[in-house]
């Protein structure tokens, strides 16, 4: 009898401390933001804070925000599951150390969206440079099909100061 007694509350017990840990892990991490769109939630991880200090000395502050450039704009079932995936990706990527170099690398499937986004933002110069190109494009050459805008626009919007090194004092990060 008193064995059964005791094991419900050491099970009471590791209940309450698993729920203790993750209310904390939850608080910690400041988890809600990530649902924001606010570009001050991607400096909540210090990895962010170049980019976040060199997009917002950029032309592109006073038109869109992160969100706008790096998830997909619809369906909402699709930016939450983006949002999820990466946000994975970049804890995981912190927690454990396993960022190679000293940037942040861009997922293939952030490239797509990236690249979407900035066609449909841009979409009439974009319709226009690739009806010019057309023009002048030999036969064979698929090269222009698959650049990315950022091939020829690299410091937009992000400048060319990109490493973790980078601080945001240097740069000058402030509340917007």
């Amino acid at each position: 009898m008193e064995t059964n007694s005791m094991m419900k509350y050491v099970s009471v017990l590791s209940v309450l401390a698993a729920v203790g840990m993750f209310a904390y892990v939850v608080h910690a991490s400041k988890m809600f933001s990530y649902m924001s769109e606010d570009p001050k939630v991607c400096i909540n991880c210090h990895t962010m804070n170049t980019e976040y200090a060199t997009w917002q000395h950029s032309s592109h502050r006073e038109w869109t925000t992160c969100v706008e450039c790096h998830l997909p704009q619809e369906p909402f079932i699709d930016k939450i599951i983006a949002k999820s995936r990466d946000g994975f990706k970049h804890s995981y990527a912190m927690t454990f150390r396993t960022y190679t170099g000293e940037n942040i690398r861009i997922s293939e499937s952030a490239k797509h969206r990236i690249q979407a986004n900035c066609i449909s933002c841009h979409d009439e110069i974009v319709s226009q440079i690739m009806a010019n190109s057309k023009l002048y494009q030999s036969a064979g050459d698929s090269d222009q099909i698959d650049r990315k805008c950022w091939s020829c626009h690299r410091s937009v919007p992000h400048g060319t100061t990109r490493s973790l090194t980078t601080t945001p004092e240097n740069l000058g990060v402030k509340e917007i």
